[in-house]
């Protein structure tokens, strides 16, 4: 397979059909596993006023399939595609592809036995080794090769994607060795497994892309290196003990490093994107503090703050950072000079948002039977937020595929129609 020599250049057009096969696994996975079947489950509490009517199995499923069909499987073909030491080696394409059957397999396995619970003593641990299979396969062919050229606007990235890594793997290793047990994780264990799933592997990942990407990005001022490691450690210290407390101040140390909220330096590379994009950048951050400190409120309150916070973590924060920054690199690795709508993606970014606002809030208020009239909220918040993600599906598809902004095509008939004098 032709490597590519240099990192200034994003398009690697060897590399860019595994990424095509990862992010077309990662839109299937969002789309019919993770949200469709979200929004049933959500329609079905909404109706029956009570967060325990859905099935805790088909719950779970969803969770999973959310989070590392979609998410994780987004973080492992990026990584492939854009990890230095990956990009300037000679590791062959064929262990990212095993990779990805490994990790499909199981995550698609785990959904499906979730659902239907057939032979679940077999199949359910055999969805979880595989996937763990997949990330030990992905540590070893990304980190363990020496690079040929030293990339130090990536160290920082690095470390920090490695200590994600390992952080995937644990998370992992302990899913399966819960699902050698049962087929419904118990309500303490899955809170204590959700956290290290969320704080200790999805939000690492976006620290050390979003470390790499998001100051040129938005023109932001030099990020303070030395506070970027010591709030990863830290995050992982409050994962680790299942400490709000220790996350939130985790979470602040790294904003204060990325320096999000500070005035910009330079002006903004958003070409090809909506300008909106870096305010929306700035309030997905706001909601992984919002996240952390829901969290902490849920230790001594109680009712739906645990929900919420979760939300607001995995939808304000992790889905929203990924509407944002994917819409300007990928089409970038496949050559595709802009995105397809930029009103589409502002569409999208605004009915996710709405949608977290209207779910955070009505989990707090109906699930804490603090106002009845908040159950009627769930399920226009489901349809804000699965409208929000085919936006941005039918998005990603139209710009990898016809290569023809929409944005642009309008602006071309404009010209072309004539003038009547």
């Amino acid at each position: 397979m032709a490597r590519c020599t240099s990192l200034s250049e994003p398009y690697d057009r060897s590399l860019s059909h595994l990424l095509l096969a990862y992010i077309a696994t990662g839109i299937f996975f969002m789309l019919l596993p993770g949200t469709f079947f979200g929004v049933m489950n959500l329609l079905t509490i909404s109706a029956k006023h009570a967060s325990s009517a859905a099935d805790p199995a088909g719950i779970q499923a969803h969770g999973h399939a959310q989070i590392f069909g979609w998410l994780g499987t987004f973080i492992l073909g990026v990584g492939f595609y854009t990890i230095p030491r990956l990009r300037l080696t000679s590791n062959p394409i064929r262990i990212a592809w095993a990779v990805w059957s490994l990790w499909t397999a199981g995550v698609a396995l785990r959904w499906a036995v979730g659902i239907t619970q057939w032979q679940w003593r077999v199949l359910f641990p055999l969805a979880a080794a595989m996937e763990l299979a997949a990330a030990v396969i992905f540590f070893l062919t990304v980190f363990l090769p020496r690079p040929r050229v030293k990339q130090q606007n990536w160290r920082s990235s690095l470390l920090m994607i490695e200590l994600a890594t390992a952080g995937m793997i644990a998370v992992l290793a302990v899913n399966l060795y819960e699902s050698l047990r049962t087929l419904i994780f118990p309500y303490a264990f899955n809170q204590r497994f959700l956290t290290g799933v969320t704080w200790a592997f999805i939000v690492p990942f976006i620290w050390g892309y979003g470390t790499r990407w998001i100051p040129p990005l938005l023109g932001l001022r030099k990020s303070f290196k030395p506070l970027m490691l010591p709030s990863v450690g830290l995050l992982f210290a409050g994962a680790a003990i299942n400490s709000a407390a220790v996350i939130g101040a985790a979470c602040v140390m790294y904003v204060i490093a990325l320096r999000i909220f500070e005035p910009p330096l330079k002006p903004a590379k958003l070409r090809g994107v909506h300008p909106s994009v870096g305010t929306f950048l700035r309030i997905a951050f706001a909601w992984m503090l919002i996240a952390a400190a829901l969290a902490f409120t849920a230790t001594f309150a109680g009712g739906g703050f645990t929900g919420a916070a979760r939300h607001a973590l995995t939808v304000g924060f992790m889905v929203a950072t990924v509407f944002c920054i994917g819409s300007r690199v990928l089409p970038a690795f496949f050559g595709v000079r802009r995105l397809f709508s930029t009103r589409v993606m502002f569409a999208s970014l605004l009915m996710i948002n709405i949608g977290c606002t209207l779910r955070v809030s009505s989990q707090v208020l109906a699930y804490g039977h603090t106002a009845s009239a908040a159950w009627a909220w769930l399920p226009v918040s489901g349809i804000l937020e699965i409208t929000a993600i085919l936006l941005f599906a039918f998005n990603m598809i139209a710009s990898l595929t016809t290569g023809t902004p929409y944005d642009t095509y309008l602006e071309s008939l404009r010209e072309a129609r004539p003038v009547w004098r």
